[in-house]
């Protein structure tokens, strides 16, 4: 019977990766079961994306994008577009998902299913860079590269579709309306677009990293955004007669300083957070006290308490500092207009996975670990509800102009990224759908 121990716990061992807790097997298998056959795929996706053909063609989808931007669900002329080329391309799609969005299907329809997104609104902002395909809508630019995004996720279809019967499963293809501050992912999710999805993957681009590198971390990777408006409300009157009037701009002004004392002395400098004051409106002449003062702003966090303390905290303060100048105050957090934002968490498996397809697309020097950000994103919503990771994608290029930040007028890009981006895409799907299919 010496025997026993050794086979015993060979056994135990056997037993806990069949268990019930399928998901430790699966992400074992994820990061275990990448054989030669599915890199030998994975690189030659890059290579077709990169044909002169293809390339034109994603060059060509996407300034028709830019030059038409569209904001937070008013996407119609960019989901038209999106439509006209999934059927030129033979793929079935869903329309409308949350007013202006498409879930495309590729595949055999049976699980694994895992799903892309990239999302398709533009911004109220006026592009003055020079361009030929500048925007062509006043007003209105796509300044954070969705434009390029909803192109390299239509790249991938193209990919996708031309590998169609090597799929091991079904792929969802998610072009998002409203990101832009309109928790566009979370209507996705509420119309059920994504019942049964195993995993997402996301892109976006980003003017830091160079061309032909790609970066994320594992764990959280962005923070969670809110917003807050308040009105002050006092009693106006002539300023050379301050005393008997109920000063708002003083209530605000101290409201406002008191503020930043949230993250410098109530918050543990290890944890990262931030309260910022993004606009005031109040009073039209030098010599009027107005009656009232508006005032708004944004808050950052990294879990739910930071987000509970940050709004309770917020409420109070220009509650008790209006109140110590005789003004009221109310505060609006908006949170059905304008839903806040999770942080942005990346599946420690789901990275592993995609830094993985990443380094044989591009080499293991060109994949970046990247430092998190106190910018938010409405992705988040996808990895609340299922292992999700979220990359960004290098487009700087100094001869190409295309260094300056998101959300300015003068933001460009490389369109060198777009072949890189729509592989990526497409690769991290089918190794996705490889591995899975082996543990169902």
């Amino acid at each position: 019977m010496g025997w026993f121990p050794e086979y015993f716990w060979f056994s135990v061992i056997i037993a806990l990766l069949l268990s019930s807790d399928s998901s430790n097997y699966k992400s074992w298998a994820l990061e275990s079961h990448l054989g030669s056959e599915t890199e030998l795929r994975v690189r030659e996706m890059l290579e077709s994306a990169r044909e002169a053909e293809f390339f034109d063609w994603l060059k060509s989808v996407r300034r028709r994008i830019h030059e038409y931007p569209e904001l937070a669900f008013e996407e119609h002329k960019t989901s038209q577009l999106i439509r006209d080329e999934l059927d030129s391309l033979g793929v079935e799609y869903t329309w409308p998902v949350a007013k202006t969005g498409v879930v495309a299907t590729i595949g055999s329809g049976d699980p694994p299913l895992f799903s892309l997104r990239a999302d398709m609104d533009a911004l109220p902002i006026q592009e003055s860079g020079h361009w030929e395909h500048k925007s062509k809508v006043n007003g209105k630019m796509h300044a954070c590269g969705h434009d390029a995004h909803t192109t390299m996720l239509l790249g991938a279809a193209r990919l996708l579709q031309n590998s169609r019967n090597n799929l091991k499963g079904t792929v969802k293809l998610v072009f998002q309306p409203g990101e832009e501050g309109h928790a566009g992912a979370y209507h996705v999710l509420e119309e059920g677009a994504l019942e049964g999805v195993e995993g997402i993957f996301g892109l976006h681009v980003l003017p830091a990293m160079f061309v032909g590198t790609i970066g994320s971390r594992p764990g959280p990777v962005m923070a969670g955004a809110g917003r807050f408006l308040a009105v002050v409300q006092g009693v106006g009157g002539h300023a050379a007669a301050p005393h008997k009037t109920r000063d708002p701009i003083i209530a605000v002004s101290m409201a406002i300083v008191a503020l930043q004392q949230i993250v410098s002395r109530e918050t543990d400098p290890l944890e990262a957070r931030v309260v910022s004051v993004g606009f005031i409106e109040g009073g039209q002449a030098e010599n009027v006290i107005p009656e009232r003062v508006k005032f708004g702003g944004t808050f950052r966090f990294l879990t739910s308490e930071g987000f509970s303390y940050l709004q309770q905290r917020i409420k109070e303060i220009i509650g008790t500092q209006a109140a110590v100048y005789h003004c009221t105050a109310k505060v609006d957090f908006m949170e059905e207009k304008r839903r806040p934002y999770g942080p942005t968490f990346n599946d420690p498996s789901m990275y592993k996975h995609a830094k993985r397809i990443g380094e044989i697309l591009l080499g293991d020097n060109r994949v970046q670990l990247v430092p998190m950000s106190m910018g938010a994103e409405d992705f988040s919503f996808y990895g609340q509800k299922m292992p999700a990771a979220f990359f960004f994608l290098g487009i700087r290029n100094e001869t190409a102009d295309s260094i300056k930040e998101l959300h300015t007028p003068y933001f460009a890009i490389d369109e060198a990224a777009l072949p890189i981006g729509a592989a990526l895409h497409a690769a991290v799907a089918t190794a996705y759908l490889d591995s899975h299919a082996q543990t169902q």
